[in-house]
């Protein structure tokens, strides 16, 4: 069972990993300090190389940010290509600044950040990701809510709100801002940065979010592992 969008009676929504990729490593880090990224070694994966981490996580459903691609440093494409080859749906933030940078392959869906992308205007499909810093749209500072309302007119089939302040932090938005983001947007919305354990899942899960992106929640053992492979949150 999928959440609808915008409902206060579902119950259950998607459960995407999330996987940062620096220097052909799975990284992490916090709060979005790219440079403070190192190799993910502490986790439920002995190995940070991307394909033997999926190997041992085995998602439903992957969240991949190519951070050197995003940072104009380097690229993952081909490692990114074989990791959507694993999983039943890839969402690939890869710092798209035109639709020229969109990666084509089976089982992607391309994500779009506000950080990078320009006019959204010209871009058609796809996931939209607000990239968010102090409860702030990045790059010029917009609310997330009047950023939302204009989104549901553009050509994309869902959005993130990417609370990057919150990324390996366990903290999440106040529950009154996460219900005007839900109600500013009428197509399916997900959230990911800063969830920290089941009791944050039920928090987005009643507020009506379709999905969340999670990784550190579930390396520290407070999101099951089991939840994430089957890619669902029963609230």
């Amino acid at each position: 069972m999928i959440l609808h969008a915008n409902s206060d009676y579902a119950t259950t929504m998607d459960l995407v990993l999330a996987m940062d990729l620096k220097d052909g490593f799975v990284v992490h880090g916090k709060k979005g300090d790219r440079a403070g990224y190192r190799p993910l070694t502490w986790g439920l994966s002995p190995v940070a190389d991307p394909i033997g981490y999926l190997e041992v996580m085995q998602p439903r459903y992957l969240y991949i940010a190519d951070l050197d691609r995003i940072a104009g440093t380097g690229s993952h494409d081909p490692i990114i290509l074989s990791c959507a080859g694993m999983v039943e749906r890839c969402y690939v933030d890869r710092g798209s600044r035109s639709p020229d940078d969109s990666l084509e392959g089976a089982h992607i869906v391309n994500v779009v950040g506000t950080e990078t992308a320009g006019d959204l205007l010209q871009y058609r499909g796809g996931m939209l990701s607000l990239d968010i810093r102090d409860e702030l749209v990045l790059p010029e500072g917009r609310a997330p809510e009047e950023v939302l309302f204009g989104a549901a007119g553009l050509p994309f089939d869902c959005c993130l709100i990417m609370n990057i302040s919150g990324v390996g932090t366990g903290r999440l938005f106040s529950a009154s801002l996460l219900k005007r983001m839900r109600n500013a947007y009428g197509k399916r919305l997900f959230y990911g940065g800063g969830v920290r354990n089941g009791h944050d899942l039920d928090r987005l899960a009643r507020a009506g979010f379709d999905g969340a992106i999670v990784a550190t929640g579930v390396h520290k053992g407070s999101i099951p592992h089991e939840s994430v492979r089957e890619g669902y949150w029963c609230s």
